[in-house]
């Protein structure tokens, strides 16, 4: 994701052209957005294409509107899907990224 044009955060520019491992069914995905990310699983997929599914985020902490956020996750079999392609900048569907390999919620309160 290209920073300032696809996305107004550093964190998910760095996420978006990490190196992230080979993607299998069931591995742990964050879909990234202009500045919030969002927890998935990985539930299907071909050799260009991963569909994910989002997951539950249930904030942990008790930390108010900060940037300082934990959750845990839980499998939505109901959850939104989202098909991914892959290009020479990575993981993209519609204006969003897409990091494998961990689960990541944030949401970001300034806007």
């Amino acid at each position: 994701m290209r920073l300032g044009t696809e996305t107004g955060s550093l964190m998910n520019h760095v996420y978006s052209t990490a190196n992230h491992p080979i993607p299998q069914i069931g591995m742990g995905a964050t879909i990234l957005s202009w500045s919030d990310r969002r927890a998935a699983t990985i539930i299907a997929m071909t050799p260009k294409t991963v569909t994910v599914q989002e997951d539950i985020s249930t904030r942990t902490d008790n930390n108010g509107m900060s940037e300082s956020q934990e959750y845990a996750y839980t499998v939505d079999p109901t959850g939104p899907r989202y098909t991914f392609r892959l290009t020479k900048r990575g993981w993209r569907c519609s204006g969003y990224g897409l990091a494998i390999g961990a689960r990541r919620t944030y949401h970001d309160y300034s806007f």
